[in-house]
C-alpha cells in the first residue's frame, strides 16, 4: 500500500508545510508555556497545538484538519476515490484529555448533549466519515506510543482481507496537559525545564528524555494515485510482557519485532538503508534502540532521530514521524535533528540528500507494546518539483 496523501496538525503549526519548515530548519516544536510548574505557575518546554480560533472541541477540529489536508492532497497527487470503498482508522491514546477535565471539573459533568457528544472517541470518526460519504469500516485503536504503526498495520490487515479499497489513517494525542507532564516528568521520561536540545538527545552523551508535544496526523493510503509519496511494504508488532513503564532490558522482543517486521516485508536486514528510530532520549529507550541496531541492522543503516525537533508526541509520535519519512522520499532529503554532543557514529546531523533504500520506523509504547514499519521509495519516483523551495528550507 502507498502514502497518497498526507495532512498534520502539530506544534509547528496547522498543515505539513510547517513541519516540514520545522525539521528541515532544525528548529524545535516546543515553546514555553505558562502555568506548567509547581503551582501551575511555571513555564515548560512543551511542543503544543495552538488554538487559532478559541472555539471549543480542539481535539475533534483537530482530527478534521489533518483528514481534510490528507484527502485534499491525495486528490491533488491523482488519487481516484469513484467506487472505491474508503475505511478509517483512528489511533489515539486518552481522547480529549483537556476537554474531559473542563467536563468534570468545570461543567461539573453536566453539559448539553451536542457538547457532550464531542467527548466520545466516536465522533471525530464519524464526523470525518460523514464529510467525507465513505462507508468502508471506521474504529479506534489504540498502542500507547506505538498507536500510529498500529493504525498503519490495521489498515494493510483491511487491506489484505479485502475489507477496503482505501483507509484513511488518523492518529491523535493532544495530552501535553500540565496534569499528564507532571506524571511523565516524576517518572523520569519527560524533562518540562530544559530546551529541547538540551533535554533530548538521542543516541548523545549527557541526554535527560523528552519534551512532550501533541500532534495530529492523517495519512490516506491507496495504490489508485498517480504520486505517492513512498509505499508501505510491511510491519510488526510484539509486547515485551515485562512491566507497565520499564523496558525489558533484555531486549528481546524489540529486537524479534524488527526481524518480524523485515520477514513480513520480504527484505533482508542489509537492504535496509535508514532506520528512523523512536528515540525519546530515555536510557532505556537508547539502550534497546543501539541494541537492535547493532544486532538486527549490524550498526549499517543511517539513524535517524525526530524528537528533539518535533517533541514526543506520545500516542502521535509514530505517525507524525512516518508523516516526516513520506515527505522525505518525496521531496529527496532525510533529516534528522541537529548533534549537539557526542553521539553513536551512524547517527544523520541535522539534514543530508536522501540516497534511496529502505526505511524501517521502530516504535516504543508504554506496557511494552514495540512495533516496526519497513517503508521505501514510491516506484519510479522522483522529487517533486513543486516542493523544491520547501526543499531547500
Amino acid at each position: 500500500m502507498s502514502i497518497s496523501g498526507v495532512g498534520v496538525v502539530s506544534g509547528y503549526g496547522w498543515g505539513r508545510e510547517p513541519l516540514w519548515q520545522g525539521i528541515t530548519g532544525g528548529k524545535p516544536a516546543a515553546g514555553l508555556h505558562p502555568g506548567y510548574g509547581v503551582g501551575r505557575d511555571e513555564h515548560a518546554w512543551v511542543g503544543r497545538i495552538t488554538d487559532p480560533d478559541g472555539m471549543p472541541g480542539l481535539f475533534g477540529r483537530a482530527v478534521r484538519a489533518a483528514a481534510t489536508e490528507a484527502i485534499a492532497d491525495a486528490q491533488d497527487r491523482g488519487w481516484r476515490r469513484t467506487g472505491r470503498t474508503v475505511g478509517l482508522v483512528h489511533a489515539f491514546t486518552l481522547g480529549d484529555v483537556a476537554d474531559w477535565r473542563d467536563f468534570y471539573l468545570v461543567d461539573h459533568g453536566h453539559r448539553r448533549s451536542r457538547d457532550y457528544l464531542r467527548l466520545l472517541p466516536s465522533t471525530p470518526i464519524s464526523v470525518v466519515m460523514q464529510d467525507f460519504g465513505f462507508h468502508g469500516p471506521a474504529m479506534n485503536v489504540s498502542a500507547a506510543c506505538s498507536s500510529g504503526s498500529a493504525a498503519l498495520l490495521t489498515a494493510q490487515l483491511w487491506l489484505a482481507a479485502g475489507l477496503v479499497d482505501d483507509v484513511l489513517c488518523v492518529t491523535t494525542d493532544l495530552s501535553a496537559t500540565p496534569d499528564m507532564l507532571e506524571h511523565f516528568v516524576g517518572m523520569g521520561a519527560a524533562v518540562a525545564d530544559l530546551d529541547p536540545f538540551t533535554a533530548c538527545r538521542p543516541f548523545q552523551e549527557g541526554t535527560r528524555g523528552f519534551v512532550m508535544a501533541e500532534a495530529s496526523v492523517a495519512l490516506l493510503l491507496s495504490d489508485a494515485v498517480d504520486r505517492p509519496y513512498a509505499r508501505v511494504l510491511g510491519g510488526a508488532m510484539t509486547n515485551d510482557a515485562h512491566h507497565v513503564v520499564s523496558v525489558d532490558p533484555a531486549h528481546t522482543q524489540l529486537i524479534d519485532c524488527a526481524r518480524r517486521a523485515l520477514a513480513a516485508a520480504g527484505i533482508d536486514a542489509a537492504d535496509v538503508a535508514y532506520v528512523n528510530a523512536h528515540a525519546t532520549g530515555t536510557r532505556q529507550c537508547d539502550a534497546a534502540e543501539r541494541d537492535v541496531l547493532t544486532t538486527v541492522f549490524a550498526d549499517r543503516p543511517v539513524v535517524t532521530a525526530l524528537k528533539p525537533l518535533t517533541g514526543h508526541c506520545q500516542g502521535a509520535a509514530a505517525a507524525v514521524e512516518v508523516a516526516a519519512l513520506a515527505l522525505s522520499y518525496d521531496r529527496g532529503l532525510a533529516v534528522s535533528a541537529p548533534i549537539v554532543a557526542p553521539a553513536h557514529p551512524r547517527l544523520l546531523d541535522g539534514t543530508a540528500e536522501l540516497t534511496g533504500g529502505l526505511t524501517v520506523k521502530l516504535s516504543m509504547g508504554m506496557g511494552g507494546t514495540n512495533a516496526a514499519v519497513v517503508l521505501a521509495p514510491a516506484v519510479s519516483q522522483s522529487p517533486s518539483p513543486a516542493s523544491g523551495p520547501a526543499a531547500s528550507a
